[in-house]
């Protein structure tokens, strides 16, 4: 299972590399295609690239890669499914020759990556459920099954594995090459992966089963930049830079919680908020840019006062947060209302703002943005799945969720279980 941060880029899943006449790799080039390529000795062995485009940084994506070679029939020696349907349409179609060996499996004097190609090609999105089966041609329907809304889901599967196959649940945190690492094989062979580059908190809440708001890489306004899976906002140095969730509900009431990091230049601003988001749209782009974007913001800025604002006009000046402070939000679209909370406290004696005050909400998404361009502002967001470290854990009353403070009563972590 695979959920892709950023459409139109290079994302390789599972790969083996030498050089550019001996290679393999299942993944999404910049073309948001899928693709199963291998080359051996300077040879293309089979190239099969997707007609259709994988660009929604919102949804998991089952991929089942079925090799078998001995198959008398091109067509059945690959064969590939997605969200347990069997693609065919293909804009190029070369299969493999009968009785080809898999680079993947020969080569291994090659180190084997996953999530990585070329010291340039690194994977931005989550992985979850990884399993490789050596010794058998298995469909998607040993891994997953449609449940009664109709939609694909994880099954566990009761096969066998063979001598190199594996299971990753990416259920540890720790950083070695063993059964306590986040490339932990839990097949029974114990062919563990070793992390790189990987910190427990890249490890999260977001999965298959339940999916989590990130921000939306589709719709970017005034090109910030995301990372640590979409839950990271850098203003990129943009004047009114913003972005917002790609789950934007019209009822029920919301938590999230944002992590400041340290200014880039004093005077430079940026607002945590909540903002109207419409699917098409540019972030805020429907009325008005700027100040004026409809929005709900408590903003920051290194020595300046602290304020609230909505759509731009001033509502309240309260305390200041600096970095490192966390601001909770609680998004209550039943009232249309939205509490912040700095470290823990609410601000304004716990008493609400509207959000109807100039415009109205009515799908609306935690959302960030800047307004000045004196330098690069960062925050991260937790929308229950924090990409920065929690020190006490606390989860919503439905148990969702990991927060740094305790989650409003009535509130949610903004995931797809709790919708």
């Amino acid at each position: 299972w695979a959920k892709r941060s950023t459409p139109s880029a290079n994302h390789k899943i599972l790969t083996r590399y030498s050089s550019v006449d001996n290679r393999f790799y299942i993944g999404w080039a910049n073309n948001d295609k899928l693709y199963i390529y291998q080359k051996v000795g300077g040879t293309e062995s089979f190239n099969l690239q997707t007609t259709r485009l994988f660009r929604d940084p919102s949804a998991w994506y089952h991929i089942v890669v079925a090799y078998d070679t001995t198959q008398s029939t091109e067509a059945n020696r690959i064969k590939l499914y997605v969200n347990g349907t069997q693609e065919t349409s293909f804009s190029n179609t070369s299969y493999p020759s009968q009785n080809l060996d898999l680079y993947y499996q020969t080569a291994t004097s090659v180190v084997a990556y996953i999530g990585q190609y070329t010291s340039s090609q690194y994977y931005d999105g989550y992985f979850s459920d990884m399993h490789l089966i050596d010794g058998q041609q298995l469909d998607s329907s040993y891994f997953g099954e449609t449940n009664d809304n109709g939609v694909w889901i994880p099954k566990k599967y009761t096969g066998t594995y063979g001598d190199e196959g594996f299971k990753l649940e990416f259920k540890q945190t720790g950083t070695g090459t063993n059964s306590s690492g986040m490339g932990a094989d839990t097949s029974g062979n114990d062919n563990h992966w070793a992390p790189s580059n990987l910190a427990s908190t890249d490890v999260t809440e977001d999965t298959p089963t339940n999916n989590f708001a990130t921000f939306n890489s589709a719709n970017l306004f005034n090109s910030p930049v995301l990372s640590e899976g979409n839950v990271q906002f850098d203003s990129n140095s943009s004047s009114g830079s913003s972005v917002v969730t790609t789950i934007a509900p019209s009822n029920g009431k919301w938590y999230a919680e944002a992590k400041i990091a340290p200014a880039a230049s004093a005077g430079a601003v940026v607002a945590v908020s909540v903002g109207v988001s419409e699917v098409g749209k540019e972030a805020f782009n429907i009325k008005g840019q700027g100040a004026s974007r409809p929005n709900v913001g408590y903003n920051y800025g290194d020595n300046i006062n602290t304020n609230v604002e909505i759509d731009g006009s001033l509502i309240d000046t309260e305390s200041q947060y600096r970095a490192g402070d966390i601001v909770g939000i609680a998004l209550n679209l039943d009232d249309g209302e939205v509490t912040f909370y700095l470290n823990g406290t609410a601000i304004n004696s716990g008493t609400a703002y509207n959000l109807h005050t100039n415009s109205t909400h009515e799908n609306t998404g935690f959302s960030v943005q800047t307004h000045t361009s004196s330098g690069n502002q960062i925050v991260s967001f937790n929308f229950g799945n924090p990409a920065f470290s929690i020190s006490s854990g606390n989860a919503d009353a439905n148990g969702y969720g990991n927060f740094e403070y305790t989650v409003p009563s009535g509130y949610y972590a903004l995931c797809t279980k709790n919708l």
